[in-house]
Parts: C-alpha cells; structure tokens; sequence
C-alpha cells in the first residue's frame, strides 16, 4: 500500500475539489456516485449515497462499495488513519444515518452484505452478513451540577460532575 502515498498535489487537490462538489451535489443515486467514481472509489450499481455523506478524501481507492448500497446523510466513511486501511461495503448492505466507519493502516472493515448499521453506528470492526447493528443506548453517567455554559471553564465542568452508579 505504499504506493497510495505517491499521488501529486495537483491530484489530491483535485480528489478534494470534486468530494466537496459530490457532498454539495443532487443526485444520491447518480451524479453522487459519478463524481466518487472519478475520484476513485470503487461503486457498484445501483448505489445511493445521502446528502453530505464523506467518503475517504486522501486515499478513496481504498473504498469499494458493492451494488444495492444505501448510505445515509452525513456518514462517514473514512479508510486510513496513520496510513491507509480499506473499507468493503458489500451488497445490498444499508448504512444509516450519521455512521461513522473506520479503518486504520494496514486493516480492512467489511460491512457484509445485506448488513443493516442503524443511524450513529461507530464501526472499527467487520460486521457480520446479514446482521443488524445499532448504537448503545444512551444512558446517564452522571449528574451535571455545574452546567457546560459559555461562561464555565471546561474544568469547572469536569469538577462538578457527580459519578452515578449503573442501574445494570
């Protein structure tokens, strides 16, 4: 994968310039798609992909998304952190809103086909064909007795927290 770093500055920029056009752009099931395909990314047919969705900006190559793929507005798809990794969306796999998906150096993240992430997923694994996934439920840590405003310090904040003990 050492070759992904040897792209010119005038092609990254130019990667850059057209993800900004696709996010900024209509058309979820056709121009979208064009613009990430002349970037890079590897798509297949019939592929939606929602409004202000980010996909991979320094190493889209190591993106494919398979046929049949829905993805939400405003996820995440990011292949490389510290070097690049891959992301496979397979077919017919769904990806819902606000989901972020991360690969690092050297790893590959697979969603399987026909894979459900329900909306705010956080994905650093390989998930399952045919598998539904969705976010922790959001639950109380602690009390806020000293509220985050514009006008509190982040450490008065973390100071007036008050630890409540799980109900599990």
């Amino acid at each position: 994968m050492k070759t992904l770093n040897k792209k010119s500055k005038f092609r990254r920029f130019i990667n850059r310039v057209l993800h900004l056009i696709a996010r900024l752009s209509f058309g979820a099931s056709s121009i979208r798609p064009l613009i990430h395909r002349l970037r890079g990314i590897k798509i297949g047919k019939d592929v939606v992909i929602g409004d202000d969705v980010y996909l991979e900006n320094e190493f889209p190559e190591c993106v494919e998304i398979q046929d049949e793929v829905s993805i939400g507005v405003r996820t995440i798809i990011f292949a490389h952190a510290r070097g690049p990794g891959r992301v496979v969306i397979e077919k017919a796999a769904y990806i819902g809103p606000n989901c972020v998906i991360a690969a690092s150096e050297g790893r590959t993240i697979t969603i399987g086909e026909g894979a459900v992430l329900g909306a705010s997923s956080v994905i650093t694994s390989d998930i399952a064909p045919h598998t539904f996934v969705r976010p922790e439920p959001p639950r109380v840590i602690a009390e806020v007795t000293v509220p985050l405003s514009t006008k509190t310090s982040f450490n008065d904040f973390l100071r007036g927290l008050k630890p409540r003990r799980s109900s599990n």
